[in-house]
């Protein structure tokens, strides 16, 4: 990335078409069927996002952050049917999947948990991109502030999403971690 419209183009794309349109989608699944209290869908989305991940390091990686997110969250504000899920896929919960179960569990609504976990999804990927291109505070806000109808027309998706249609279309990105994966010096996981 060379500068700050490279940075938002790649953001755009990982929302609209690559990871963080596959995590909108189990998200929003994961809260419909914790909302119902149906287990074997929770279930199920569980084993599609542990699945749906291109490479071994963005797996290693999602189900790192669920795995924290949920004994976090678990800690703080303990609900035993959360509980319960986290008990039956240890440390093999997506972070979007428990992000959106514990949302669920606490009565968030869903357009404000798909809008939020996407919200914290671009900003992380702009704070990399402030740290690794010669990009100041000042234009990694105003990326951030760009990307804002990108996140929620993703967040407007993730609530349509039929996961048995799902797809992605961003193989740039995912050689991108391809390489990644492999290189013997790195300054971020994934």
């Amino acid at each position: 990335m060379a500068n700050r419209k490279d940075l938002i183009r790649y953001v755009t794309t990982a929302l609209r078409d690559g990871t963080g349109r596959v995590d909108g989608a189990l998200l929003a699944a994961a809260h419909r069927a914790m909302v119902v209290g149906d287990d074997a869908a929770l279930d199920t989305v569980a084993e599609l996002g542990a699945a749906w991940r291109g490479t071994a390091e963005t797996a290693l990686e999602a189900e790192g952050q669920g795995t924290a997110f949920l004994s976090v969250t678990l800690a703080a504000w303990h609900d035993e049917r959360l509980a319960g899920f986290a008990a039956r896929h240890p440390r093999r919960i997506v972070h979007a999947v428990a992000f959106g179960a514990a949302a669920a569990a606490q009565g968030l609504p869903l357009r404000d948990a798909a809008f939020g976990y996407l919200s914290a999804f671009a900003a992380n990927l702009v704070s990399v991109g402030v740290r690794l291109v010669p990009l100041g505070q000042t234009d990694g806000q105003v990326a951030t502030a760009a990307l804002l109808p990108v996140v929620t027309a993703a967040a407007e998706a993730a609530l349509v999403a039929d996961l048995d249609r799902l797809g992605t279309a961003s193989p740039a990105l995912d050689l991108f971690s391809i390489r990644h994966e492999t290189q013997y010096t790195r300054l971020f996981r994934s």
